[in-house]
C-alpha cells in the first residue's frame, strides 16, 4: 500500500478490524520509510446491479429509492430505522446475489412487500396499494384476504 505521507510502495499492516457497516476490513498501516502512521479500508468490489424497469430500460439499483419506499409506507408506525435499514440490506443482498447482475422492478417490489408483511401489517397494505396500483375495492380486498 502506497503511504500517504511520502509515497513509499511499502508498508506492515499493524491492526485489522471487520467493520460491521460497511462490510468492509479496517487496516491500520505504519509506512517502512517515514515511519508515519495511516487507515486504510478494504471493500469487496461488486459488479453494480442493473433494475430492469417495467417500459424495459435499466437502470443501476439504488438502495435509496427502496429505503425511501419503505420509510414512506412505515410513516407513523412503530418501525425503527434499524429495521428499515436491515430490510434494505436484504434486498440488497438478494438483488446482488443475481445470477446474471440484472433484477426486474416486479422482483424487488416484491421482496418489498414480502419483507413488510412480516415487519409491519399496515406499512404491508400502504405499500402495496401503491405498488399494485389497484383499480378498486374488490382487488384490495383480496389482497387483505390472502394475508
Amino acid at each position: 500500500m502506497k503511504c500517504i505521507y511520502c509515497g513509499h510502495n511499502e508498508s506492515k499492516v499493524l491492526d485489522s478490524r471487520n467493520s460491521d457497516e460497511t462490510n468492509s476490513i479496517r487496516r491500520r498501516r505504519e509506512c517502512l520509510n517515514c515511519g508515519r502512521r495511516f487507515t486504510t479500508y478494504e471493500t469487496v468490489e461488486t459488479t453494480p446491479v442493473l433494475v430492469v424497469k417495467n417500459d424495459g430500460s435499466r437502470q443501476p439499483f439504488d438502495s435509496n429509492k427502496v429505503k425511501n419506499g419503505i420509510i414512506k409506507a412505515c410513516e407513523k408506525r412503530p418501525v425503527s430505522m434499524g429495521q428499515i435499514d436491515s430490510v434494505v440490506l436484504e434486498i440488497e443482498k438478494k438483488a446482488q446475489s443475481m445470477p446474471n447482475q440484472e433484477i426486474s422492478s416486479a422482483e424487488i417490489g416484491e421482496m418489498v412487500m414480502e419483507a413488510l408483511k412480516n415487519l409491519d401489517e399496515v406499512a404491508f397494505v400502504r405499500f402495496a396499494s401503491v405498488y399494485r396500483k389497484f383499480a378498486d375495492i374488490t382487488s384490495f380486498k383480496k389482497l387483505l384476504e390472502n394475508m
